[in-house]
């Protein structure tokens, strides 16, 4: 007994000692007080293009004084139109203005009924229809003017600024529909102020940089008349059209000087999302948030910026063309990578079945010319998700044809790749191609993760900063990449090693890549980290053989839940707000509001589900394993006898990718990732089994060959272990 479950004690002691070492983060500074006055500037649509030192004079200056960032726009809607923006301003929280026509173009212009029936402040008779009932009816629970609602006194000057500061009941305490001539008093009767400059739209430059200049000259005039210890943050709060993008942000006070503005909600430096100006604000005022409400974090400012402001604006405004490519990039990329495979799948089932009947009789084997270009286009097809991530290494979307010039790129590196896999030594042997392809695949999300995950940052296999579902760590389609190649890898270097060493093997290398997983300083996803615990305890039961007994299945369970709790333990101790996904849904079980998580999670999931390309490689992975490559003739099934530890990582994969897309909200995604790896080297090994099968079936020398006796089988069993 104690030998049975020596492999999953190792389990919860290396990832549980490792995870707890890597969790505690140092102990946060107090809070302090750090303004008297918040001034917050709207310029719903205002980009990094177009600020400019000689444009947009007011705007470059505070720059250079203050702290920058690019600001991510994410509402309850898409896109997030100007009320929207506001409106999520006001919310703390994903809020959106109910529509009556869906916006197919761009958005309209905002309008709003502002009444001012005593003349000092205002009143939104429509804000309880169009927006909170409304939001009342979304997964986020926003309530609109949760914000205004936690300070004593709000001011507002615009129609936008309006909808942010009035409180949940419509009403505005200061109200102006134009900044006055002397927008000193104004400003410093509340201390919290709402100013809006206007919308920046359209793809015209002109017409971009006439509006950005009106907004700067207005801009001038509230920063010679803001109040004395005051933090004013600029942002440009919404999209105008279809098209998201990445927006300015700009903070300017005590304590906010030259450098890169981030929350803990993105953890990368350099990037903010709009629902973290709320919260920036109370806590700067050194003001309570009210509980349960926001979703964002405080901002704060990091050093690392470059002293000049042109070589600093040029990383922000880089990363907004970058985002903004990626999205139609990598949907193709997909979209193909999808066909290519299912056009691979479909001209591998006649190579099998032939080789099947060359392994029983004498039927001519398939042509070597035709077997190994097949072996040559799976291998790549199994490349495709690693070189698309080194793609990024160059930059192209800063072409004026970023879609090819990546096509051009990613070819490139797919083809070196490719190359250097079929000319190595090890190609030669059976599990040769598999083992340096699943190797390459961890090695490249590895490395990645240990250097700030920059690749998977905005990049075609990485996740988009416009979605606000995650700003470093590794992504969905990287975990997906990294589980293949950490158990797969795994269980092929287990089966070089005897029998009672390979659950080790798998430990070691399974440990390590939750390790790169769960950290909060690397892979900063809990989530990928339990289902990644899981898939390593299946694979360690598996890894000597046999099938999956009740033991072994409680062994690693009961593995699998202990780090499971020990890594939710430390989760929940740390800071609110340095929490992981899997803290902040303890935490939302403990308070009663675990089903406003789960419910968003299941719209996650069903959203990805109908609307991902990567659900199509998911299905079409799942149709040639379960309908040829396990069927008799398949000979994945020979495969898996032949290799135990081969089939313990595949097990495990599934077991990892199915409760990752359930917890984390991305319905097939992962399992879609995962598959693009790992089903074309099944099919290779498929095949290279069935070819070889002939070599253990028939002697080569009936003449002289013995009867058949027991000692026999050792040696024939030494020879299938051999191929």
């Amino acid at each position: 007994m104690i030998r049975r479950l020596t492999p999953y004690l190792l389990v919860v002691l290396t990832l549980a000692g490792g995870l707890a070492a890597l969790s505690i983060r140092p102990a946060t500074a107090e809070t302090r007080r750090s303004a008297d006055y918040v001034v917050v500037v709207g310029i719903p649509g205002l980009r990094w293009d177009d600020v400019t030192e000689q444009g947009t004079p007011n705007l470059w200056r505070l720059a250079e004084r203050g702290s920058i960032g690019s600001l991510s726009v994410r509402s309850a809607l898409k896109p997030t139109c100007p009320v929207d923006g506001w409106l999520t301003l006001g919310a703390g929280n994903y809020a959106g203005w109910r529509r009556s026509t869906a916006v197919t173009d761009g958005c309209p212009p905002l309008s709003v009924d502002v009444q001012r029936p005593d003349g000092i402040g205002a009143f939104l008779p429509d804000l309880d229809r169009q927006a909170v009932a409304y939001n009342e009816s979304l997964t986020w629970g926003a309530v609109p003017g949760a914000l205004p609602q936690s300070v004593r006194c709000t001011s507002a000057i615009g129609p936008g600024a309006a909808v942010a500061a009035a409180r949940p009941y419509g009403r505005v305490d200061n109200y102006e529909p134009e900044l006055p001539a002397n927008p000193g008093q104004l400003l410093s009767r509340c201390i919290l102020s709402m100013v809006d400059l206007g919308t920046v739209s359209g793809d015209d430059p002109a017409v971009r940089a006439t509006a950005a200049a009106r907004a700067d000259a207005t801009l001038a005039r509230v920063l010679a008349a803001r109040p004395d210890r005051s933090l004013v943050l600029v942002a440009g709060l919404a999209d105008t059209d279809q098209s998201s993008r990445l927006h300015v942000a700009i903070a300017d006070g005590p304590g906010w000087e030259g450098g890169w503005l981030t929350s803990p909600s993105t953890g990368r430096d350099g990037y903010v999302q709009l629902v973290d100006l709320a919260p920036t604000a109370l806590l700067a005022l050194n003001r309570p948030r009210p509980e349960r409400l926001f979703v964002g974090q405080p901002a704060t400012s990091v050093p690392g910026r470059p002293e000049k402001l042109p070589d600093a604006v040029t990383f922000p405004a880089d990363a907004d063309r970058e985002a903004g490519a990626q999205r139609s990039v990598a949907t193709w990329f997909f979209g193909i990578l999808a066909v290519v495979q299912l056009v691979l799948a479909v001209a591998v089932v006649p190579l099998l079945r032939r080789a099947r009947r060359h392994a029983g009789d004498d039927h001519e084997p398939v042509r070597k010319p035709i077997s190994d270009t097949v072996e040559v286009l799976l291998v790549a097809a199994a490349l495709a998700i690693p070189a698309a991530l080194v793609a990024d290494l160059v930059p192209w979307w800063r072409g004026g044809q970023p879609g090819w010039l990546f096509a051009a790129v990613m070819a490139f590196v797919l083809a070196v790749g490719t190359t250097v896999v079929r000319f190595a030594p090890a190609f030669r042997h059976t599990l040769g191609p598999l083992a340096m392809v699943v190797t390459v695949a961890a090695v490249v999300v590895g490395v990645d993760l240990m250097t700030g995950a920059r690749l998977q940052l905005n990049g075609v296999a990485g996740y988009s900063v416009l979605e606000d579902n995650r700003y470093a760590g590794v992504g969905t389609v990287g975990l997906g990449v990294f589980v293949t190649g950490v158990l797969l890898g795994a269980g092929a270097l287990a089966q070089r090693f005897a029998r009672s060493w390979r659950p080790l093997v798998v430990v070691l290398i399974g440990g390590l890549g939750i390790f790169l997983v769960g950290s909060p300083y690397l892979g900063a996803d809990p989530i990928g980290a339990v289902a990644l615990t899981a898939g390593v305890c299946i694979a360690t039961a598996l890894s000597t053989g046999g099938w999956l007994t009740l033991g072994r299945l409680a062994g690693a369970s009961v593995a699998g839940v202990a780090v499971t709790a020990v890594f939710a333990w430390i989760e929940t101790r740390r800071p609110e707000a340095e929490r992981g996904s899997l803290g902040r849904f303890v935490s939302a079980l403990g308070d009663g509001t675990g089903g406003t998580t789960l419910q968003r999670t299941s719209k996650a999931s069903f959203d990805a589900l109908a609307n991902s390309p990567l659900t199509l490689l998911a299905l079409v992975g799942a149709a040639l394993l379960w309908l040829v490559l396990l069927r008799h003739w398949g000979g994945l099934r020979r495969a898996y006898g032949l290799y135990p530890a081969i089939r313990a990582g595949a097990v495990g994969i599934g077991v990892a990718v199915l409760l990752g897309g359930v917890l984390g909200g991305t319905g097939l995604e992962l399992a879609g990732a995962a598959a693009a790896v790992a089903v074309p080297m099944a099919a290779l090994t498929a095949l290279r089994v069935l070819n070889h099968a002939s070599d253990f079936t028939r002697p080569t020398a009936p003449e002289t060959t013995p009867e058949a006796t027991p000692d026999a089988e050792p040696e024939v069993a030494k020879g299938v272990g051999a191929a």
